[in-house]
């Protein structure tokens, strides 16, 4: 896979998680409660600096109430 694509994609989804937790007015110490774990945790992954794989992009999609295709770019 080439690494460009998967930064634009990667890019997309960081933008798409933080987009969708401000529409739904948490704030990521909020959001790591909800998920068990520790805000510098949502804060990476907003950062672009952790990613994430399906299972948890799942748990975010439940708490911001989006369909998992909200945070893919076709």
């Amino acid at each position: 896979m080439d690494k460009a694509i998967y930064a634009k994609d990667h890019k997309f989804l960081v933008h798409q998680l933080k987009k969708a937790r401000k529409a739904v007015g948490l704030d990521q110490k909020k959001v790591a409660k909800l998920l068990g774990r520790s805000q510098s945790y949502v804060s990476k992954i907003e950062s672009g600096q952790r990613r994430i794989d399906i299972v948890q992009l799942k748990e975010f999609a439940r708490i911001y109430k989006k369909d998992l295709d909200y945070f893919i770019k076709k």
